[in-house]
């Protein structure tokens, strides 16, 4: 062998090992997940179907180059805040947490790990971030619509039954959502001369009916329903 070949083989196998030190340095990223549903609800098994997907696409597979760690709260707040405090305890790259019920119980453990929501409430009302156009902090993510849109409820209410004077508006007073939606519902209707009754959906389902009962017990009332929890 030429001493030209040799030196250039040499120095190619010398590189080898800094080339598998360079991939091996690259990291896992970590991924948490704080989901409020049950882990056999089909709908949100779905959505993350399509996060993963979309994932996969950009070149991020699990196992791979990323680890995902998922955790199921069911709709119970203890169980919620304690999956928080064992996603953030992981030390995860990001943390993605649907609606405002997940979101909230990891600002309770966490200012500094980033987390996204694809849904939540009204994050401004609620206090999950400072601002629609730089929300500051370590939260992020999208607004379920434009709650000045529910003040449209009550004009549909007024051009379905014209004679309503009244209209009862269910919704729920621990969540951001159902304030926000009542407070653009209110703003609206002294221009449609409509008297607005908030009626809490928070409690036993007799104790709803009993509310709605007494409301419908007057003449020329109507009900508008909020949505809850983005779903």
């Amino acid at each position: 062998m030429r001493r030209r070949e040799f030196i250039t083989l040499l120095g190619g196998a010398a590189a080898w090992p800094v080339a598998a030190r360079g991939q091996q340095a690259e990291r896992m990223r970590r991924i948490g997940v704080l989901m409020p549903y049950a882990a056999d609800d089909a709908e949100s098994q779905i959505l993350l179907a399509a996060f993963f997907q979309a994932l996969a696409l950009s070149g991020w597979t699990i196992g791979g180059n990323m680890r995902v760690d998922i955790r199921w709260a069911a709709f119970d707040q203890g169980r919620m805040r304690k999956h928080a405090a064992e996603l953030v305890a992981l030390a995860p790259d990001v943390i993605l947490a649907h609606a405002h019920a997940a979101v909230g119980a990891l600002q309770e453990v966490t200012r500094t790990v980033p987390i996204v929501f694809p849904v939540a409430g009204d994050p401004v009302a609620t206090g999950l971030v400072d601002g629609l156009a730089r929300p500051g902090g370590n939260i992020t993510g999208f607004m379920q619509f434009e709650f000045a849109l529910s003040g449209k409820w009550l004009e549909l209410l007024k051009e379905i039954a014209p004679d309503v004077t009244r209209a009862a508006v269910l919704r729920d007073p621990t969540m951001g959502t159902g304030t926000s939606q009542l407070a653009a519902i209110q703003a609206l209707a002294p221009t449609l001369s409509v008297e607005v009754n908030p009626v809490n959906a928070r409690g036993e389902a007799g104790e709803i009916e009993r509310a709605i009962t007494a409301f419908a017990r007057s003449p020329n009332g109507g009900l508008i329903g909020c949505r809850q929890n983005g779903k």
